[in-house]
């Protein structure tokens, strides 16, 4: 599972009233955190996908109402652009996934992202949600807004994809 920063409930609620330096704190602290999201699901898209996350979220801070749920939130944003990206530009290169601790072997990191490469944006987004970011199947069934069935389906299909290629 990924390192979580967190972030002071003020800092949320002084950037909900427009504070530009709160604003601007607060991307900063959840930039890392969206470009992980990001970055697996979009592939050579990450960076994009993770720019245009963080503007939705930047343009939507006053819709969160709860500051403790700001994490929960920002990962629905980072999912639901980077599979829009992803399927937006219709690539399939290799993905970046360097900043994962368990990838530290740059050969492994090369092969996990052909593999990862050959799926598609929806089969990476469940697969990142549910197997590196560790939430259960209900809250990826929310932050993708598909029913937990679906849900199933895809990370049954998405591990399925990911071992036969991994075998050959």
């Amino acid at each position: 599972m990924a390192n979580r920063v967190t972030v002071d409930p003020e800092l949320v609620r002084s950037a909900q009233r427009g504070d530009p330096i709160a604003l601007g704190e607060l991307l900063d602290a959840l930039a890392p955190f969206v470009g992980r999201i990001c970055g697996p699901i979009a592939l050579q898209d990450g960076p994009d996908a993770t720019q245009e996350a963080l503007i939705s979220i930047l343009r939507n801070i006053g819709r969160l109402r709860d500051p403790a749920a700001l994490f929960g939130w920002v990962k629905a944003i980072a999912a639901h652009e980077a599979v829009r990206v992803a399927e937006r530009a219709g690539r399939t290169a290799a993905a970046s996934l360097e900043e994962l601790p368990a990838l530290a072997d740059p050969q492994l990191a090369a092969d996990v992202d052909d593999v990862l490469a050959r799926l598609t944006p929806e089969h990476r987004a469940v697969l990142v949600l549910r197997d590196l970011e560790g939430v259960d199947e209900a809250t990826a069934s929310n932050l993708l807004a598909v029913p937990p069935g679906t849900v199933r389906s895809r990370l049954f299909r998405a591990r399925q994809s990911f071992r036969k290629a991994w075998e050959w």
